[in-house]
């Protein structure tokens, strides 16, 4: 086996992953400062539940949005993926909040999905994608640390 392939190889996988981030971060994240989310009330439904006594929900729209295109852009700058992989972890976190606090509008029955909860489990493949990056830039910065103290 070629290792220059592996790492070429390994190199392509991590920029797709990371472009794709990317583009569904900021591009659901700009939709949300747009005012034209079609995430805008599962949202605001959750943002009633949990955080309405502590920020308007027109303060913290947009500011999701922002967040949510920050985190897609600093995908795109490999020595911030620490930063990036903490942030949409946090960020993930909080999308299976409708899941449990609000099963009315994320389920339809026993293991059938609501159009909403649909929406909110294909994020394990966004989870997944993520933790491809992340783990791969961990292995490299074990490598490097192991090679420059041989």
């Amino acid at each position: 086996m070629n290792l220059s392939n592996t790492n070429t190889q390994n190199t392509t996988v991590q920029w797709f992953n990371r472009i794709a981030l990317f583009v569904v971060f900021f591009w659901f994240g700009a939709l949300k400062v747009l005012g034209v989310s079609p995430a805008e009330q599962i949202v605001s439904q959750l943002h009633a539940l949990t955080l309405a006594k502590f920020i308007s929900i027109n303060i913290f729209l947009p500011f999701l949005g922002y967040l949510e295109c920050f985190i897609g852009i600093i995908w795109l700058i490999p020595r911030l993926t620490k930063l990036a992989f903490f942030l949409f972890c946090c960020q993930m976190a909080t999308t299976f909040l409708p899941l449990l606090l609000m099963p009315n509008e994320t389920w339809q029955s026993l293991f059938a999905l609501s159009l909403p909860g649909q929406y909110i489990i294909k994020n394990v493949v966004l989870i997944a994608s993520a933790y491809t990056i992340y783990q791969a830039e961990r292995v490299q910065n074990i490598e490097l640390t192991h090679l420059s103290v041989n």
